[in-house]
């Protein structure tokens, strides 16, 4: 038997696409081989719809993906955690492909490649972009489904406790314990930022982020604008 899988999902004010990501969790068969706990935060009517009892409902002070992500962990009782964003759906067999990867014991924790749900031509390129990116570097990102070692992210002392960035710092971090590797079956993400923002423009404010992150200038003064208000969905469009 593999090492039991804890699936962790953050959802602030994301009902709709929180209900759609554990009924593909259940029609796939994943929720029955994995542990699923949602950290929440928001709108609690929606989520608690949204979830019934198909998973362990934590509510922490905080409603930052770190926190919320942190909340769950530490609730986890998986040798291993997979942190999957409300609006990703990943592949059928992703439990035994994390399995697979990590029968290597120098293996640390990972992620799995990155497709977009819609079929727009823009985010095809901005995918093919991203993966040319994390090929690369081995830097991944939330929306390709981080997994890690419980004790690997104990050791790490969780997410940080910022409001952006968190999932590529954890990425980060984690090359520096062991080996990362990229699990080659894509894992489905919604595009629904970038379409209701505009493609390029969000690209673009993502990969300025990037760029003040990788020369260690601040990122946090702008996660409001990044996240969105804290009480409205993720993802949408920017006010004026």
């Amino acid at each position: 038997m593999g090492p039991r899988i804890s699936i962790v999902i953050p959802a602030r004010n994301d009902a709709a696409a929180l209900a759609r990501t554990l009924d593909h969790l259940d029609d796939t068969g994943i929720a029955r081989a994995a542990e699923v706990i949602v950290g929440a935060s928001g709108d609690r009517d929606g989520t608690v719809n949204a979830v019934r009892d198909r998973a362990q409902t934590v509510w922490p002070n905080g409603s930052t993906r770190a926190a919320l992500m942190n909340a769950g962990a530490a609730v986890a009782t998986g040798d291993v955690l997979l942190f999957l964003h409300a609006d990703s759906l990943p592949p059928t067999d992703a439990v035994a492909l994390i399995e697979r990867a990590l029968e290597d014991t120098t293996v640390v924790g990972g992620a799995f490649e990155h497709r977009f749900e819609e079929r727009a031509w823009s985010l095809r390129a901005i995918s093919y972009i991203n993966r040319v990116r994390y090929r690369l570097t081995r830097n991944y990102y939330g929306d390709q489904g981080l997994f890690v070692r419980t004790e690997a992210f104990g050791r790490l002392g969780g997410f940080r406790d910022w409001a952006l960035m968190e999932d590529l710092d954890l990425s980060q971090r984690l090359k520096g314990m062991g080996r990362t590797v990229l699990v080659r079956a894509p894992l489905r993400t919604s595009g629904r930022r970038f379409l209701s923002r505009g493609p390029w423009r969000t690209l673009s404010f993502s990969a300025w982020l990037l760029l003040r992150h990788s020369i260690g200038l601040d990122t946090q003064r702008y996660a409001d604008r990044w996240r969105g208000p804290a009480d409205r969905t993720p993802g949408s469009a920017w006010r004026s």
